[in-house]
């Protein structure tokens, strides 16, 4: 393991020998963001930022997605490295010299942190090339943002045997978080993030006048049932000790004040950290709704659309991401996460494939208060620039770990 202090003393001065060049990226990158698989400026920039390096870079056919390969002097295992590069469809009102130009369009989740971070990584590991047994994979992906960017790669034959770098023995990836104090790197084994799947009922009913619902069927009542049903078969058919959040964000109905309407149409998001848990919330789902609408004289049609499956750090990778950043940042500044997070990240795609582990960097600007910072998704949200140099450090101490043992 890379445990020596002198190397990693040499490694974090390098990352910030390289902080101009990492934060000149990063606000480019920033100013134009681009939302969902086709990211060609974004992909350009990349492409131009590691030009100069010995790498053997690949464009993604149906999607704007670069991989790169690093080979190292002697022959071994391949380690992948990932950074995720989409923006949000959000106007910014933070007031930033490098605002985003584009409107309607903003960073606001990090992906241009996390791009320019995995950039400068390259060029560490480039100028270590002959302490390298094996290969780094640096996977630029379009379409983290519910576009399952991960899956279309891996699809191009991301991990395959055959593919740009072999299939790799690890995998790595880190997302900055508005919310931690800059300086520190949260981990956790297992279940980090949850699957997310998308949720939608249309209740059919018999439109009529308002002043007479006996002589309609009204959807609206069954809709509003719904939702309280669903709530209680949470409590009353799932194990407490499984987690799961189903919430109903948007519901529809009608046209006008005196009007029953023949339909009624909500729609929400399910997270569960768990397959069996996800399965069996399906059933469920359509099981309440069917039911609840036919007590209400009508009939409930269920979509539920699969989104991204349970992001599980494997035990032995979050362990020496642990110990690599407890090296480096200081074995105070790891923190060891107690629960998972609701969110998704399709990171989970290559993590069921691949050993690897995703970790939380932190990003709270020193000044600012993380308990009342603006969170990631937020359009008034702001990251430490100071916490790249610390990514750009672990990325590298991870590729190195694992190429020299």
């Amino acid at each position: 393991m890379l445990a020596d202090a002198a190397a990693m003393a040499a490694l974090t001065a390098h990352a910030r020998s390289v902080q101009p060049r990492t934060v000149a990226l990063r606000r480019a990158l920033h100013r134009h963001p681009e939302l969902g698989l086709n990211l060609p400026r974004t992909r350009d920039a990349v492409v131009s930022a590691l030009a100069d390096l010995p790498l053997q870079v690949h464009l993604g056919l149906a999607v704007s997605s670069v991989v790169a390969v690093l080979d190292g002097t002697r022959p071994g295992p391949t380690v992948l490295l990932r950074g995720d590069m989409d923006a949000l469809p959000l106007p910014e009102e933070t007031g930033l010299d490098f605002a985003s130009e584009v409107d309607g369009v903003m960073h606001a989740c990090g992906h241009d942190t996390h791009v320019a971070m995995l950039c400068s990584a390259a060029r560490l590991l480039a100028a270590r090339r002959n302490e390298l047994a094996g290969r780094v994979l640096f996977m630029f992906q379009p379409g983290e943002e519910g576009f399952h960017g991960a899956r279309h790669m891996i699809d191009e034959g991301l991990l395959d045997r055959t593919g740009p770098a072999g299939r790799p023995e690890a995998a790595y990836a880190l997302h900055i978080s508005a919310t931690v104090p800059s300086g520190e790197l949260h981990v956790r084994p297992g279940p980090l993030m949850a699957a997310a799947d998308i949720v939608r009922v249309t209740v059919s009913g018999r439109g009529g006048h308002a002043s007479a619902p006996h002589d309609a069927l009204d959807p609206v009542p069954a809709a509003a049932a719904m939702v309280g049903a669903l709530q209680t078969a949470i409590t009353r058919r799932v194990d407490t000790h499984q987690p799961v959040v189903l919430t109903i964000a948007h519901i529809t109905a009608g046209t006008t004040n005196n009007v029953i309407p023949e339909t009624a149409f909500m729609e929400g998001t399910l997270r569960t950290l768990s397959e069996t848990t996800r399965t069996q919330m399906h059933e469920e789902i359509r099981r309440v709704c069917r039911y609840t609408a036919l007590a209400h004289g009508c009939a409930a049609g269920v979509e539920i659309v699969p989104g991204y499956p349970v992001t599980i750090n494997d035990d032995a990778a979050t362990a020496r991401v642990a110990a690599l950043s407890g090296a480096l940042l200081g074995p105070e500044r790891v923190i060891s996460m107690p629960n998972p997070i609701m969110g998704a990240e399709d990171f989970s795609y290559v993590l069921a494939e691949v050993p690897g582990a995703l970790a939380f960097l932190g990003g709270c600007p020193p000044e600012v208060d993380p308990l009342g910072a603006p969170p990631n998704h937020s359009n008034r949200v702001i990251f430490d620039e100071d916490a790249l140099a610390n990514g750009v450090a672990v990325y590298a101490a991870l590729a190195l770990d694992a190429l020299r043992r």
